[in-house]
């Protein structure tokens, strides 16, 4: 009798251990489930909601260096200046344009530089508009990697550079004199006439001149063409 009791208690001790033991099992299985089912996720805001959060708008530049929405709020440009609606693009009026020879001998390229000569702050968009000769009438093309990142803002008596290919430098080269040349603005149709540099002036070769955009400084790799 005694025996069947002992038997019958340890089978309900080994049966109440089993039961906590499952139970602590699951439990701890739900954990592992759930932690798995839910994993932490570190979601990156785009700069459109991060703007928005910080109550900012957002703009874009195109070709031309013209600013889209946030103009009216001002974003930096290449002089560290606030460009926005209110500062005027440069005319042929405001600035001085002159050319200078680049390297060489051979010289292949020459540099422009234009100054502003105003009292106030302009924006000098895009690139030089560039005939070298009377029976060539295209303008030169420019090359694309050298648009700055963001607009060009003269202050006053600030300048800014484009570099200019004239040839490749070869002997063989289909090249003609140039003592002076016609530069217009992006943005205004007023021909600027620039005295070519040196004493004999420049041998330029239409079919191989090209022109970088107006930057701030001339810049190793983006002018190198």
């Amino acid at each position: 009798m005694n025996t069947a009791r002992h038997r019958s208690t340890l089978l309900a001790i080994a049966g109440t251990t089993l039961a906590l033991s499952l139970t602590a099992c699951q439990s701890d299985s739900g954990t592992k489930s759930s932690s798995a089912a839910s994993p932490a996720v570190t979601v990156a805001s785009s700069p459109a909601a991060a703007a928005s959060k910080a109550g900012k708008g957002t703009g874009s530049s195109d070709a031309a260096g013209s600013t889209g929405s946030a103009a009216s709020k001002g974003s930096a440009g290449a002089t560290g200046e606030q460009v926005s609606t209110s500062t005027p693009v440069c005319t042929a009026g405001d600035v001085r344009i002159t050319a200078a020879r680049h390297d060489g001998p051979p010289y292949t390229h020459i540099v422009l530089t234009a100054k502003n000569t105003t009292g106030h702050s302009c924006r000098l968009p895009g690139f030089p508009h560039i005939q070298f000769l009377e029976n060539h009438k295209q303008d030169v093309p420019a090359v694309a990697k050298s648009r700055p990142a963001t607009p060009v803002v003269l202050s006053a008596g600030a300048p800014a550079y484009a570099l200019v290919k004239l040839s490749d430098g070869g002997v063989d080269e289909d090249t003609e004199p140039v003592s002076a040349f016609s530069v217009m603005l992006e943005s205004d149709s007023t021909v600027i006439a620039v005295t070519a540099p040196g004493s004999g002036g420049i041998a330029v070769d239409p079919a191989k001149a090209l022109t970088g955009y107006w930057t701030p400084e001339l810049r190793n790799g983006a002018d190198d063409f």
